[in-house]
């Protein structure tokens, strides 16, 4: 009875512990292997498993600590001006948070996928161990689909891993604008692979995330308006300085930019010098993607002070010589008189 329920009288195996006490105990060789099989194989077994569940609930609590931080975004919030912002700018905080809070926790619902499948390949090959099943076969079999796997999939590990990265540093995300290089447009769309990127011309792009090697993000927090103005060369620049500094602060009170201008315009100077005139530069610190619709509205009240200022905005100059073709009677050579410069 005893070879057909497994209790055979063999001795017992250098490491099974419980066998060799009960042995000692009862003198039993049948019982001492009954009582290992019965006994000891599910009490490893048990013990397998809740240490599965301990490395698995550290595991989760760590990443969940991970998340909560990533919640609260890589760079600071903006400053508002005065402490409070309008309605558009809450309601596009409010948006930019709510975003930023489901992107962190699809990466701690991707990472903790990621850790309970690693957990249970590496408890599952220690539970057949301990079962006594030779696990070389099977370890060796998972090194060889590995390499294969590794050299095969190359770039396509290289898009997911490059797209973990990119939505666990919040890099960008949907409805910023981007430059990444061969593309630049509105993000439509973010996957652990691709990017789906819209250009101003309507082209969608889709960029591997692995081939973006970096990423200029102009809508990320704050944003910058940058203005030249050029002004001839004959025009007095302290006056036009004050002009701009002018204009540049009445678009700051201006009770239709509040919460869209978080920080005072700043007239810097001159900036350079030109063919045409000199450059005089104008910064202003906006809302994310607030950039372009105040600088279009600055440009355009500008031009409207300095033409009401009389201040001429330089335009190209050229001069040109105008020669007359001589006559057949005319001397050979050009005289001084036939050439009159015209600058226009």
């Amino acid at each position: 009875m005893g070879p057909m329920f497994g209790f055979d009288d063999t001795s017992c195996d250098g490491s099974d512990a419980l066998c060799k006490a009960v042995f000692s105990w009862t003198d039993n060789q049948k019982l001492a292997n009954a009582s290992d099989i019965l006994i000891g194989k599910p009490l490893a077994l048990l013990w397998l498993l809740v240490l599965f569940f301990v490395v698995r609930w550290i595991l989760h609590r760590l990443i969940d600590r991970v998340v909560a931080r990533a919640e609260d975004g890589v760079l600071p919030d903006r400053m508002s001006r005065f402490g409070k912002t309008g309605k558009a700018a809450e309601a596009r905080d409010l948006a930019t948070a709510t975003r930023r809070v489901q992107r962190a926790k699809t990466m701690g619902d991707l990472l903790k996928s990621v850790v309970t499948g690693l957990l249970i390949a590496i408890f599952g090959t220690m539970a057949l161990s301990e079962l006594g099943v030779n696990i070389a076969p099977i370890i060796a079999s998972a090194g060889i689909i590995g390499l294969a796997l590794g050299f095969g999939a190359q770039s396509l590990v290289k898009d997911f891993l490059s797209g973990i990265f990119m939505i666990f540093e919040d890099q960008y995300g949907v409805g910023d604008v981007v430059d990444v290089g061969e593309a630049s447009g509105t993000v439509e769309a973010v996957s652990l692979r691709v990017t789906r990127l819209r250009d101003l011309n309507g082209t969608v792009w889709y960029v591997p995330n692995g081939e973006i090697m970096r990423v200029g993000n102009m809508s990320q927090n704050w944003s910058r308006a940058v203005v030249d103005i050029t002004v001839g060369y004959h025009e007095d620049l302290a006056r036009a300085e004050r002009v701009l500094r002018e204009v540049a602060h009445d678009l700051w009170d201006d009770d239709d930019f509040r919460g869209l201008i978080i920080e005072e315009p700043e007239v810097t100077g001159v900036e350079m010098f030109t063919a045409d005139g000199v450059t005089l530069r104008v910064l202003i610190k906006t809302a994310p993607m607030e950039q372009w619709g105040v600088a279009r509205t600055l440009r355009q009240r500008i031009k409207a002070r300095l033409d009401h200022e009389g201040i001429e905005i330089a335009l190209p100059q050229r001069v040109v010589w105008h020669r007359e073709e001589p006559t057949p009677d005319a001397p050979t050579g050009p005289s001084p008189e036939e050439e009159e410069p015209v600058e226009s």
